[in-house]
């Protein structure tokens, strides 16, 4: 059985990534890889290219980014299928809400 996990955006913690302009906080994550979390991206920020094995859904929570060659903007989602690989550039400051049943893989 499972623990519920509450999360929010105003009380995240966030951590740097190896990408300069691009944070992460965590939500949830398993053994699996499987994680939900938010990505804050700075303007002007390239997310470099990695392949989703097990699919992807975002959700956009505030900004302009283009992932995959769709353009997002707040409010919009994006599921990536299994076995799809994506690189991401933020027009914006730009928060997403990341939910993976699968670690990614970079390239």
């Amino acid at each position: 059985m499972s623990d519920v996990i509450v999360g929010a955006l105003k009380t995240s913690e966030w951590h740097e990534t190896p990408t300069r302009g691009l944070d992460y906080a965590p939500l949830r994550s398993q053994e699996n890889g499987a994680s939900s979390f938010f990505l804050r991206f700075a303007k002007g920020t390239h997310g470099r290219e990695h392949l989703h094995p097990g699919g992807e859904e975002v959700y956009v929570v505030s900004g302009d980014i283009t992932i995959g060659g769709k353009r997002l903007k707040t409010g919009d989602y994006l599921y990536t299928p299994p076995g799809m690989a994506h690189h991401s550039d933020a027009h914006e400051e730009t928060i997403i809400f990341v939910s993976l049943p699968q670690a990614v893989v970079f390239l």
